[in-house]
């Protein structure tokens, strides 16, 4: 792919697994966690960043540290001095070892917040048109081994120096996520050396880079940088690269597992070697002797035809979370030269079969260890300037799991490597591709965003398919890949990427399009994206139309997610508060930039003519929480729902999305502070284990079981009551059994009417167990006076509503008292907070949504937080316990209380020590 360089340097595209060691950004991180602005300003940039001295062992790969980063209109200094060794870099920034420009700039102080207000707004674009230097000082100990830099993650494209010397042109390293591999052994010396990035703008229309479409404000900088590690590789006369596990596990038994080992082995010397490679997987000895000529590569391969431990009998399955548990196996390999080790490698891998054919609807339908799997998703958005934070990503990911998600899909942004061995830990399946709306589909997306592609683009597209694949082939939490989004490549570009996937020995689906598309070879994409983005009612979810719960829909929701009024006042001014709740039709700067989704006019609608118009900002939020709880409730039990359905069985929905890397006012299950409202407890809800559910279509009442094993002797009980707690109807089902893995039965059909029934009424559903203890319990408010949708007025990005139901009279409900008490226990740097809600009330209202907030001395939310079940309904004499688990030291020393809250319930705040 590439001219050869300057004499005694080698410049090669590698599709070997990048191994992104566990450095950490220094500094660039804004914590979520912090209670107030973290951005502070310092008084001026720091120095140069520091040395990264190289570990001199045969097969180490040491991340650099760090870098000093400044704009080239600001340094007239030449490529050869800038990047050699005693360079002052006076003035410069320090930037992490993935870090985006902009992200320096605001560890610096340089600006204010850009999650506040619109703070974003007013960083400069133009100090970013230019490009920008990065450069790192490493300290070799000696010159004995071969070194080599080894990178991926420049955005957009980089000229690359060392030592004064240009080693590659960013007409070659160009595209976020093609990998190289720099050869600079005869440029390097004993002690200090210099690497220099003259890192190009970004821009998304005409790169193969990363966007940001409409999901946030985008970045002044657009994300220019290098934002996964550069390695520093020593090793000797032979390399070890692409070393990988093939997996062939028996499906249905799960009996055995076939494991296939390869590597590729390359003399780097002008001289005919001889290597041995060595090493184990799976308990199982390797061994192996190779002959190679000068620069010559070849694949070893070890097989269960030759090694027949490589068969394993009652192998470790990994399944996602919920399923099973997560195993994993290790291969560590070594190349030695006359006995002396030359290079080693390591890869984690795990056990699991995945197919993803079309079923008889034309859906396509994911199968993971023979098991049919219903795709509970949602759309994962990285911090929006690219900063890693491990502990934050996990955090996240252990909420897609207390969620109930099973999927996490990447458009574009493809996290470094420690994202997926997280998501390997805590089996959270990915669904990686490439993404719409910019030159990733140019050549194939009509008149929407993205340039047409020149022929320089096919080889860096099909280098990037190429390294990705590499990188992602052995983590069993991927799930597939997809070569589109919301359009299929053509012949040219979808051959490349085939012919990169099966040279990397992919053995994981391809999917051409996350929409109703299809591609020459691989055909139907079996998903579609038909929205919505914007709101829509919960009963639009049982609709077998557009968006409904039938086959695969890619990415989808209601749109907006107001956050809690903890999480808003961080984000937004006084003045702006006053605008999101008096003016729907305000532009929100914290929405999207693009002209559909810029104002909050659809929701607020809606949540006028549903509950009533808000009479201030409070009213507002709390009455966004129940709106949003009740509709991702709706969906994800829908899908839930129809995943047995005989005709048009709903096989996956994505919820768009389930994070923000920003400040947003929508597109969230959890905001950006990890707070959690009526999205992230409606999601949990809809989602638990074994679920009772009603269905807004046809009145049932379903339970829903997502456990393997299935449930008998099973009691539902469904009970409508006014707003004022009246009965209205009672109805029970006794001996309820339902089968495992998704399986849903119904218990019983809700009347069309009771007599005396209000216009505005509850409902709630309890299931008991054999053994009479609850095991699901879920409240619903209703009307009697439907949503009525407008299907022939649809858009791509909502079906209009004509009529509105009528939840007003939840405004009647009398204030319910909730006694309150709550303790804590803490061990190994976890505390759990057990609190005991109960409706003391001497009427008969019941308590609606009741939250429970964990908060510190000052009265801010202790974040992240787990809890077992939250914004509860309770009737009058009703207790239930709740538990939040979470990190001691994120109380910063304070004790703990909890505020308790809810829809008719006063707010107060109580220890919880």
């Amino acid at each position: 792919m590439f001219p050869r360089p300057a004499p005694g340097l080698r410049l090669a595209a590698a599709t070997g697994l990048l191994a992104l060691l566990g450095s950490l950004a220094t500094g660039a991180w804004v914590d979520p966690r912090s209670p107030g602005p973290s951005l502070r300003p310092v008084a001026a940039p720091m120095g140069p960043a520091r040395t990264t001295e190289v570990a001199s062992a045969a097969g180490a790969a040491t991340p650099l540290a760090g870098y000093a980063v400044q704009s080239t209109a600001r340094t007239a200094d030449s490529p050869a001095a800038v990047s050699s060794p005693g360079y002052p870099a006076r003035g410069w920034y320090p930037a992490g070892p993935r870090s985006t420009v902009l992200a320096a700039l605001l560890a610096a102080g340089k600006y204010p917040d850009p999650f506040r207000s619109t703070n974003l707004e007013k960083i400069p674009k133009a100090d970013f048109e230019v490009p920008w230097w990065y450069r790192a000082d490493f300290l070799l100990r000696d010159t004995a081994r071969r070194t080599f830099l080894d990178f991926s993650g420049v955005v957009s494209a980089a000229d690359v120096y060392v030592n004064g010397h240009r080693v590659a042109r960013a007409a070659d390293v160009t595209g976020a996520y093609t990998r190289h591999e720099l050869d600079v052994t005869e440029l390097v010396r004993a002690g200090r050396n210099t690497v220099a990035f003259r890192i190009r703008p970004n821009q998304p229309s005409k790169d193969l880079t990363m966007g940001w479409l409409d999901w946030l404000q985008p970045p002044p900088d657009r994300n220019m940088g290098i934002v996964r590690d550069v390695l520093v590789r020593r090793g000797g006369p032979v390399a070890l690269r692409d070393a990988h596990v093939v997996t062939r596990l028996a499906v249905p038994s799960l009996a055995t597992a076939d494991l296939t080992v390869r590597a590729k082995v390359r003399n780097d010397t002008g001289s005919p070697v001889t290597a041995e490679v060595a090493g184990r997987v799976a308990g199982t000895r390797l061994r192996t002797t190779v002959r190679l000529a000068a620069h010559e590569t070849r694949t070893v391969a070890f097989s269960p035809a030759d090694v027949p431990g490589l068969r394993l009998t009652a192998p470790r399955v990994w399944w996602p979370a919920g399923m099973g548990g997560q195993p994993l196996y290790s291969l560590d390999l070594t190349a030695r030269v006359s006995g002396t080790s030359s290079d080693t490698a390591h890869e984690t891998f795990g056990i699991r079969d995945v197919q993803a054919p079309l079923n008889a609807a034309g859906a396509r339908q994911y199968r993971i260890n023979g098991r049919p799997l219903l795709v509970k998703g949602g759309g994962w958005s990285p911090d929006e300037f690219l900063r890693w934070d491990p502990r934050y990503v996990e955090d996240r990911l252990r909420y897609a799991v207390d969620l109930g998600l099973n999927t996490l899909r990447l458009e574009g942004h493809l996290e470094p490597d420690e994202f997926f061995a997280l998501a390997d830990r805590y089996g959270v399946l990915t669904l990686p591709g490439w993404e719409c709306c910019d030159k990733w589909e140019g050549q194939v997306n009509g008149t929407e965003n993205g340039e047409r592609w020149t022929p320089g683009d096919y080889p860096v597209a099909k280098a990037s398919m190429a390294a990705e694949a590499a990188r992602l082939r052995d983590h069993p939490s991927v799930l597939s890949f997809l070569i589109g989004s919301d359009f299929a490549p053509d012949a040219r570009i979808e051959r490349n990427y085939l012919d990169a996937l099966r040279d990397a020995d992919w053995n994981l689906p391809v999917i051409p399009a996350a929409s109703d598309k299809s591609s020459p070879r691989l055909g139907r994409s079996g998903m579609k994206m038909t929205g919505p983005y914007d709101w829509v009612p919960p009963g639009y979810w049982y609709a077998k139309l557009e968006g409904g719960a039938t086959g695969f829909n890619s990415e989808t929701s209601a749109g907006p997610s107001v956050p809690t009024l903890d999480t808003l006042r961080r984000m937004l001014t006084p003045a702006e508060l006053d605008t999101l709740w008096k003016d729907p039709k305000a532009k929100q700067y914290h929405r999207s930039p693009s002209a559909t989704f810029g104002t909050l006019a659809l929701y607020d609608d809606a949540l006028a003519a549903r509950y009533g118009s808000p009479t201030g900002l409070a009213d507002y939020v709390r009455k966004a929480q129940l709106a949003q709880y009740e509709n991702v409730r709706a969906q994800f039990e829908a899908y839930g729902r129809n995943a047995t359905d005989p005709e048009a069985p709903a096989t996956g929905v994505v919820h768009w999305m389930f994070n923000s890397g920003w400040t947003s006012l929508h597109w969230q299950l959890t905001d950006r502070y990890l707070d959690q409202g009526g999205a992230y407890f409606g999601a949990k809800k809809a989602n638990e284990p074994l679920h009772i559910q009603y269905s807004y279509d046809d009145r049932s009442v379903a339970v829903v079981n997502n456990r393997h094993a299935a449930a008998h002797g099973l009691t539902a009980r469904a009970t409508l009551f006014d707003p004022d707690g009246t009965l209205r109807y009672d109805g029970t089902a006794g001996d309820v059994s339902v089968a495992g893995d998704g399986a849903h039965a119904t218990a019983l059909t809700l009347p069309r009417s009771a007599p005396g029934l209000a216009r505005t009424y509850l409902l709630r559903l309890v299931l008991t167990d054999a053994d009479g203890r609850e095991v699901s319990r879920n409240v619903y408010w209703l009307s009697t006076r439907p949503d009525v949708l407008d299907w022939d007025r649809t858009t791509w990005w909502y079906t209009p509503t004509s009529g509105y139901a009528d939840l007003t009279g939840l405004a009647s409900m009398a204030r319910v008292p909730v006694a309150v008490t709550a303790g804590t226990r803490s061990a190994g740097g976890v505390s759990t907070t057990t609190v005991t809600l109960r409706n003391t009330t001497d009427g008969a209202t019941p308590s609606l949504l009741t939250d429970v907030h964990l908060v510190d001395g000052r009265g801010a939310p202790v974040l992240p937080v787990r809890w077992s079940d939250n914004e509860v309904g309770l009737w009058p004499g009703e207790s239930v316990t709740l538990t939040a688990v979470y990190r001691t030291a994120d109380l910063r020393g304070a004790a703990p209380r909890v505020r308790v809250s809810g829809w008719n319930t006063p707010e107060r705040t109580v220890p919880a020590a």
